[in-house]
């Protein structure tokens, strides 16, 4: 699909990736429906579109309320007169533990990572039926595929995004030119780490290798261009699931400890909402949580735990083989 005068809907479009992605495509002419909590900040992307050569409307919106969802939907239809497609960006996160955080702030999470899709779908799909085409775009996480701790009812909205996106697959398998896609890009550097819930008392940072909220945006660019199924960003996340399913406790041993170690750092941080009720941060594409380390440090690392880890699992066989050798010297 020719990017130039589609009618593109974002939501959470007012920072973080969600900005970034209004530029890109503003930049290659298309119409977009402006989408987030912040009338202001959603005026300043809009402004910025025009200049990028692109045409946008501001359309204030809470995806949690799905009146809300419906008139976005309804103001593009009145605007445009056709919607091309709905991206599906809005999110928030909370690090706290599943079991003793705030269950309202782990709700919270998922009404918007989750139920804020399900209105977007709601809201577009019917229409696409009725022009028989479309793209619904969900934007997941390589936290659709595999777990983490500190940040767990962000990873169960990812996953209910990852079967969202499939169900509706299934529901639309007859309309060839409705087409729903998930991207599922790894750790972006947006504010993201920095507006977060927080209830451990710790200041979260990104994981290396982070990835530019631009090159996030140009690869979902392409999915309006050219729709698939499932896109991984970067394309290399798939070794590292691969290597999930074939040595799955090995893996979620070096994730816990990397995690521990390098994603929260001792650094205090003071507990709170973060934007989870309401906005808060400035809004701006990039945000100012660098990783503590750099991508090849943090591969050294990997690679010398993993060794560690080897040895330290070989030295328990030889233990355990020195004990039934004595045992059956014994008997």
């Amino acid at each position: 699909m020719e990017i130039r005068d589609r009618v593109i809907v974002i939501t959470g479009a007012s920072s973080g990736l969600g900005r970034a992605l209004a530029f890109e495509l503003a930049g290659r002419g298309a119409r977009l429906a402006l989408a987030a909590r912040r009338e202001e900040a959603l005026e300043d992307v809009a402004a910025r579109c025009q200049q990028l050569g692109g045409a946008a409307i501001v359309v204030p919106t809470d995806v949690t309320i799905e009146a809300e969802v419906a008139q976005l939907a309804q103001t593009v239809v009145d605007r445009w007169g056709r919607l091309d497609v709905w991206i599906n960006n809005a999110g928030v996160t909370l690090y706290a533990p599943l079991i003793t955080g705030d269950i309202e702030q782990h709700r919270r999470v998922i009404e918007t990572n989750l139920w804020g899709y399900v209105f977007g779908a709601r809201a577009a799909v019917p229409i696409f039926r009725r022009q028989h085409a479309g793209i619904l775009i969900n934007v997941g996480s390589v936290l659709s595929e595999v777990g983490q701790p500190f940040v767990p009812s962000y990873v169960i909205s990812k996953f209910a995004v990852h079967g969202l996106s499939e169900t509706l697959r299934v529901e639309l398998a007859n309309e060839p030119a409705i087409h729903v896609c998930t991207a599922m890009p790894y750790a972006v550097d947006t504010p993201h780490f920095q507006v977060a819930a927080n209830a451990i008392g710790k200041t979260p940072r990104a994981m290396p290798p982070v990835q530019a909220p631009e090159k996030v945006a140009r690869a979902i660019a392409k999915l309006v261009e050219r729709p698939r199924r499932t896109m991984f960003v970067p394309r290399a996340i798939v070794l590292g699931l691969a290597l999930h399913r074939l040595f799955p406790r090995t893996v979620e041993r070096l994730l816990l400890d990397s995690l521990r170690r390098w994603h929260v750092s001792e650094e205090p941080e003071q507990t709170g909402d973060g934007n989870l009720y309401e906005p808060e941060g400035d809004a701006k594409v990039h945000g100012d949580r660098p990783p503590q380390l750099s991508t090849p440090q943090f591969f050294g690392w990997v690679a010398a735990r993993l060794v560690r880890n080897e040895v330290e699992a070989i030295g328990r066989l030889a233990k355990r083989a020195t004990g039934r050798a004595a045992q059956g010297r014994g008997a």
